[in-house]
């Protein structure tokens, strides 16, 4: 029972990042655009909030050392020690709105690529996919010294049972309670409450508002788009600029969801996403499953050796290695499979030109 809490809850973990840049790839390509640089985006997301977070935690930690000292604590020691100390999550939401800024300023570069420029989509983003890693390395070593790539994600910043005062499982038995513990707080970050409002906010904008049916019909048929006033190129980057928002905050979710500390690096996270994105049919709860079902086959690789009903390939070289490729593998048979029936918007790639109405 305690191995399918902890199987259900890293599931849960490692399918908020997927969601998040999932969604943002699909406002983006419902305006028209593709956004092949979700891997970038999330890497810068990812940089500035961890920066943000390390930087804040090593400023609470002086501040201990201080009162430790015998020393009082003004101005701005005061106000991170009281900020970490009582309300250390309002900290980590200030490094969310920070990662989904960073996110939203990146991916205006290929905005202004694909739509002012007209240059190609998948060209722009592949450059902007291989300059974040570099870029991230670079500002790193230039604050931490060269050589130390890695930023480290402080403990704060997970919500456990008694930062949340949560009471579950009440007038059930202790294995219930235990079960429940494990599942909702083994690996809790803030970044899951707010992806589950950022899904229902995106689902309503889609569907339910005057911007998602203009930003669909831009993706459609931007030439009737225009013809009935509105503005092609403002949705197109107001759809880009949704997507750099939930794809830097899928950034940070992937960082605390590694556990490692962020390293420059997101593991293909946002090329999987896009697979999402694609078997998800660019339909927000589609999505979601979609989003599910791949980081569980993900956790099922990282548990393989703990569940007894596995085939242990004993006697093969390197067989740790056998079940780790199993998200990408079900990644590519499913696209596969799946691909003839998935119904891209028509004009997504195509730059627009009102000369050509």
């Amino acid at each position: 029972m305690m191995l399918l809490a902890d199987i259900l809850s890293s599931t849960l973990l490692f399918a908020i990042p997927l969601l998040l840049v999932a969604l943002g790839g699909m406002c983006s390509e419902r305006s028209g655009i593709i956004n092949i640089a979700l891997e970038g985006v999330m890497i810068i997301g990812a940089l500035i909030s961890c920066l943000i977070l390390g930087q804040l935690n090593n400023a609470y930690q002086t501040a201990c050392k201080m009162l430790e000292a015998g020393e009082g604590l003004s101005g701005w020691w005061a106000l991170v020690y009281r900020l970490i100390h009582d309300a250390p999550q309002l900290a980590v939401f200030a490094a969310i709105l920070a990662a989904a800024l960073a996110g939203v300023l990146y991916s205006l570069l290929l905005a202004f690529a694909s739509i002012n420029l007209m240059a190609d989509q998948t060209i722009g983003g592949t450059a902007l996919n291989m300059l974040a890693p570099a870029f991230a390395v670079v500002l790193t070593w230039a604050i931490q010294g060269q050589g130390n790539t890695t930023i480290l994600i402080p403990n704060w910043t997970r919500i456990t049972v008694e930062s949340s005062g949560a009471v579950y499982g009440a007038g059930f038995g202790q294995s219930v309670q235990a079960f429940f513990e494990k599942f909702l707080f083994k690996s809790m970050y803030l970044t899951t409450p707010i992806a589950i409002v950022l899904l229902i906010a995106v689902s309503v904008l889609i569907y339910k508002t005057r911007l998602g049916l203009r930003l669909r019909a831009c993706g459609e048929h931007p030439q009737a788009a225009d013809s009935v006033g509105i503005n092609v190129y403002k949705m197109r980057y107001i759809g880009v600029c949704i997507s750099g928002f939930l794809a830097g905050i899928g950034g940070l979710a992937f960082t605390v969801a590694a556990g490692s500390g962020f390293q420059s690096t997101v593991a293909g996270y946002g090329f999987l996403a896009l697979a999402v994105m694609i078997f998800g049919n660019w339909k927000p709860l589609s999505i979601l499953g979609a989003s599910l079902f791949f980081a569980f086959f993900k956790i099922i690789g990282s548990y393989s050796s703990s569940i007894p009903f596995l085939p242990s390939f004993e006697g093969v070289k390197s067989s740790e290695y056998i079940y780790l490729m199993l998200p990408y593998l079900v990644t590519m048979i499913l696209l596969v499979l799946t691909s003839k029936k998935s119904r891209a918007p028509k004009a997504e790639g195509i730059p627009y030109d009102k000369s050509t109405r």
